[in-house]
């Protein structure tokens, strides 16, 4: 393995063999959760949770030279060399979208702070993350996230477990929880609340609106909501056309890169405006940067397919490592003779357990992301959906009739 010596930037590195297929599972865990922790520690305002993304994005910068390292000693010919390229791409996507996750936490714990209203906004627009501390005494003390079937019962997936010592990446069923664990939640607002006055014994709070001085704020919510949305997409079809060597996943993804892009710009031109608007324009500059850094995963999550839009070959470390993460994102068409053709979201999930639905593709190709259990899906839809392999295989099975 890669040992940094003195715990800083300049430290010494030094080589050891590890498998890369584990290094490839740490970055991909470890990045992902750094996404998801810095937009919670935005929401909540949290130094805490900011500072924890800092201290991964430490960790991920030894992952990512330990990572290269080790497929580069790896390469023997120049067939190796052609294959084990994509692998050196995923390596250094994962370290991108890490340092923007890095930069979403330093808008959080330094003065290019974003407007309150916006802060309070968000959860309105897309899944609520939250941070809970297990009470002792919770319901949930001294069980596995197996026997409280938390997704199944109430939508809300607990996407990190911190113990005492360390976070929980990829927390599973046989995932225990005690008194003092902190949880990252993941769900719909509605829903996380019960589950997390139940694991901390205290009501969640929604941040509070406050005023603003800028006019058409909800534009700008709506924007970087979308471009949230979006870029976390990215990420998941992109690692799912890796698994799956899958072209129209890739090409997927390059759209949503386009996207992205623009409403970017849009973003931008948005807050040009605005600057004229306020006494002290400089307030809108953690706005840049939340922009820049969401913008700069989908270009990570871009660069995770070219190995498939270049068509080489997939190395088996690829895809081994992405299916070692136990966690499978799935495109599905429902066809006109599929049971759920015409059912909600809702029933969709109660037929399939372990499953949540993360956007929907209609046939017009208009996009609904995180979709509530009240939308319809219908003959012509491609659902992403995320859940374990069995649960998203079963899922496949049902979708297509």
């Amino acid at each position: 393995m890669v040992t940094a010596e003195g715990g800083d930037e300049s430290a010494a590195v030094e080589y050891e063999p590890v498998g890369v297929k584990q290094l490839l599972v740490s970055m991909k865990d470890v990045s992902e959760l750094m996404v998801d922790l810095a937009y919670s520690a935005l929401l909540h305002n949290s130094d805490a949770l900011a500072d924890e993304v800092l201290e991964l994005e430490s960790r991920m910068d030894v992952l990512q030279m330990q990572a290269r390292m080790n497929t580069l000693m790896a390469a023997r010919t120049t067939t190796d060399s052609k294959q084990l390229a994509p692998v050196l791409g995923i390596i250094g996507a994962a370290e991108k979208i890490s340092e923007a996750a890095g930069d979403i936490a330093t808008v959080v714990l330094g003065d290019e702070e974003l407007p309150g209203s916006i802060r309070a906004a968000l959860p309105d627009a897309m899944e609520v993350l939250a941070r809970a501390t297990v009470d002792d005494g919770s319901p949930y003390e001294g069980r596995t996230l197996g026997e409280i079937d938390l997704e199944t019962e109430t939508g809300v997936r607990v996407i990190g477990v911190h113990d005492e010592e360390e976070w929980v990446l990829t927390p599973n069923q046989e995932t225990r929880l005690d008194a003092g664990d902190v949880l990252l939640l993941r769900g719909a607002e509605y829903n996380l609340s019960t589950v997390y006055e139940t694991a901390t014994g205290t009501p969640y709070e929604q941040p509070e609106e406050s005023e603003s001085d800028i006019t058409d704020l909800r534009r700008a919510v709506d924007t970087i909501v979308l471009m949230k949305n979006v870029s976390e997409l990215s990420v998941d079809l992109a690692y799912a056309s890796v698994l799956l060597d899958d072209t129209d996943l890739a090409q997927e993804v390059h759209a949503l890169e386009v996207e992205v892009d623009s409403l970017q710009s849009r973003l931008e031109a948005w807050i040009l405006q605005a600057a004229t608007e306020v006494d002290q324009p400089v307030r809108l500059r953690g706005l840049l940067h939340l922009a820049s850094s969401t913008e700069l995963i989908s270009d990570a999550a871009l660069e995770i397919t070219e190995g498939i839009l270049r068509d080489i070959d997939t190395h088996p470390v690829i895809t081994e490592s992405v299916r070692e993460s136990d966690v499978a994102v799935r495109r599905v068409e429902v066809h006109r003779d599929s049971e759920l053709a015409g059912k909600t979201v809702a029933g969709v999930l109660e037929a399939n357990p372990g499953v949540s639905v993360i956007a929907i593709r209609r046939s017009n190709d208009e996009w609904v992301f995180y979709p509530d259990g009240e939308e319809q899906v219908d003959a012509g839809d491609r659902l992403i959906a995320r859940g374990t392999w069995n649960a998203t295989e079963k899922l496949v099975a049902t979708v297509r009739g």
